[in-house]
């Protein structure tokens, strides 16, 4: 997904002389194309967060679009404060993108998994928050990035992350993709994980059972209409995403159920309150915390055993 992002990102900028990129010394074998083709629109801070988003922060306020990029944590939370006070605060066009969101980088222990991003970027205002599924959508993610006005933090997969659509899709900021239709429960994924939801979905056939499958790309603004059309045309609503279970999606959908009044069975999955102790690859660290389809599956069957 990350070479997605960056030939896109590229092709955007051929036309857009607003886009620079600015990095802290990471995204080699990707960034090259960027730096080769506009080294007066592409700079390289060195291992320097903070340095990097006051620089983009810089650039934005004299009317670009600056895009700064890094892996999992680094470009969000080690530099929280410059993106509250400076990018948000100033409500400027810095667009934060990070590579291998979740469990992406799971070998590489705990300062490499971003789990607690989502809740953290969806609490500061003017922030738009978008995960995107699979290429279809990352592509359509960076062309809506750029287009919007204001702060947004894009949260990219690592690599060989399974297709979930197989035609076009109608990407708009804050609207859900459904990517399988059913009446009797919806599963809600952001994120890569979203494959795995749809692969849970697929196995809930099997017991006479058809979930609907929204793809929520877009944690902030989330997509309040979708969310009381599944809670009314279905029986129960499950989320699913690769961060802490606390203040992403699920917290997300949570507030519009209970804003929205509504008694819908309801159930989070995601990781448990504690940080991931074990290392790993990916799929691995998925399995075991959960993310199975088969488990995601069971998650599905165990609600509805509730509305009975």
């Amino acid at each position: 997904m990350r070479t997605v992002f960056n030939k896109t990102l590229l092709k955007i900028a051929k036309k857009d002389e607003r886009i620079f990129l600015v990095l802290a010394d990471i995204g080699y074998g990707e960034i090259e194309p960027f730096a080769k083709a506009f080294p007066d629109r592409y700079f390289n801070v060195g291992v320097a967060e903070q340095n990097m988003t006051d620089i983009a922060c810089g650039l934005a306020m004299e009317g670009n679009i600056a895009v700064t990029y890094s892996i999992a944590n680094f470009p969000t939370l080690r530099c929280l404060e410059q993106i509250r006070n400076d990018v948000c605060y100033h409500n400027v066009n810095v667009k934060i993108v990070i590579i291998g969101g979740g469990l992406a980088y799971g070998a590489l222990g705990v300062s490499h998994q971003s789990t607690e991003d989502l809740a953290i970027m969806r609490a500061l205002p003017d922030m738009v928050v978008v995960a995107p599924a699979d290429f279809t959508e990352a592509e359509a993610a960076t062309y809506a990035m750029v287009k919007h006005p204001g702060p947004v933090y894009y949260r990219c997969g690592y690599k060989k992350e399974p297709r979930l659509h197989k035609g076009k899709i109608d990407f708009k900021i804050g609207k859900a993709i459904q990517a399988r239709a059913g009446g009797d429960i919806t599963l809600i994924g952001t994120g890569t994980i979203t494959y795995r939801v749809y692969q849970a979905a697929e196995l809930l056939v099997k017991d006479g059972i058809q979930a609907r499958v929204l793809s929520m790309h877009t944690v902030k603004p989330i997509d309040k209409e979708a969310i009381l059309k599944a809670a009314d045309e279905t029986r129960g609503i499950i989320t699913v995403e690769e961060h802490n279970i606390i203040g992403g999606l699920g917290g997300a959908v949570a507030e519009v159920l209970a804003e929205g009044g509504v008694g819908v069975p309801f159930k989070r999955i995601g990781l448990p309150d504690t940080y991931v102790h074990i290392v790993g690859s990916h799929d691995w660290l998925l399995d075991r915390f959960g993310f199975s389809p088969e488990s995601i599956a069971q998650v599905a069957k165990n609600l509805l055993k509730c509305r009975q």
